[in-house]
């Protein structure tokens, strides 16, 4: 098997572009509609796929000449491995790096029927975005609608994201050959493995316009700052996510939109602690409001104060109830409830009339 790097007459060291630049001169050069050797065409292109990609690359550095000498191979046409050339002629296993091999790519490349039809099917599919909300505990009371401001792909207004100019045509892509799709091999542990997949110049198209749209670079899209209004429904809590349908990314080249994911965040309040739709609260109270009884104003997450029947003898740390003084059930005007804990004060600091006050009181056997 020749060495890629010589099939595209670059050096080891060649960057990124240097490899696209030489691969795109030959195979303009060799391509069989230009009256090229359709097989030198092949090869330069199975080399372009596994040097114009990071991760391949790196690979190929690492282990090709392991996988050439080494001899594990795949019998194409036989349906299945040559388990007789996994192991080297001295009878050791060849090396490996267990913890970069990916087995999903290489089944792909077994049975990719379904998973080249899904790929091919997504590729143009805009990306999922999340984004965090901050709400305080006030806010989830009633629906409100709020501008959320975050950044995402969009179509392009100048092609209306065709990713053409207006009145451009379109050619086919010198790659694929308008198939939208080209072969890829890949060496593994079983062997060198070929699978289609979705061509990287078109992205599967099959063709690329003829001049590519001045705004979008024949993206069909562009990324920038946009601002949406979102209902915000009641009786949301901290981690709930709100949907909203195709307000992600926009697709590449009118491909359907991704969707938009708001994870809500409430902020601490000072006062409640919020479990479920219920409420929890702490409210101080003297001694002799907790041995005589009283009436106290008690505040609620409305702003508004409620009258709070404190029964005569009652102990530090009884809880009493208001009914439907909570947070609203999500989505509805059903709330939940309230609770108060009561907590009797000792006072830190006495005037002379209340300690001898207290004095009588502890004479009374109080």
């Amino acid at each position: 098997m020749a060495d890629y790097y010589q099939l595209l007459g670059v050096a080891k060291t060649a960057t990124p572009e240097e490899i696209k630049k030489a691969y795109r001169k030959l195979a303009h050069q060799y391509h069989p509609d230009k009256g090229g050797d359709e097989s030198k065409f092949k090869e330069i292109n199975e080399a372009y796929q596994v040097l114009g990609n990071a991760e391949k690359r790196k690979q190929y550095d690492q282990y090709g000449n392991v996988f050439e000498n080494g001899q594990p191979g795949f019998r194409q046409g036989s349906g299945g491995f040559d388990f007789g050339s996994f192991w080297q002629q001295n009878g050791q296993g060849a090396a490996f790096d267990f913890n970069n091999f990916n087995l999903e790519d290489l089944f792909e490349g077994f049975f990719n029927g379904q998973g080249r039809q899904a790929s091919r099917k997504n590729s143009h599919h805009g990306r999922d975005i999340e984004i965090n909300v901050t709400l305080n505990l006030e806010d989830t009371l009633k629906e409100f609608k709020k501008k959320v401001i975050f950044e995402r792909y969009i179509r392009c207004n100048r092609c209306d994201g065709l990713g053409g100019e207006p009145g451009s045509s379109t050619k086919e892509c010198f790659s694929c050959r308008g198939t939208g799709e080209v072969q890829q091999m890949q060496k593994t542990i079983f062997g060198t493995v070929t699978r289609v997949i979705t061509c990287p110049e078109c992205k599967g198209e099959g063709h690329i316009p003829e001049k590519p749209c001045n705004v979008c670079k024949g993206e069909g899209r562009i990324k920038q700052q946009d601002q949406i209004e979102v209902i915000i429904p009641s009786g949301v809590d901290s981690g709930q996510v709100l949907k909203l349908d195709q307000q992600g990314d926009a697709g590449k080249r009118k491909g359907k939109a991704g969707d938009l994911y708001i994870k809500i965040q409430l902020n601490r309040h000072p006062f409640f602690e919020r479990k479920g739709d219920d409420l929890f609260s702490s409210l101080p109270i003297s001694f002799s409001e907790a041995a005589l009884g009283d009436n106290i104003e008690v505040p609620t997450i409305d702003g508004k104060d409620v009258a709070l029947k404190v029964p005569a003898g009652v102990e530090s740390g009884k809880i009493l109830r208001i009914s439907g003084k909570g947070i609203p059930r999500y989505g509805s005007w059903n709330r939940g409830d309230m609770y108060v804990e009561l907590v009797i004060k000792t006072p830190k600091k006495l005037s002379k009339k209340q300690k001898e006050l207290l004095e009588q009181l502890k004479k009374e056997g109080l």
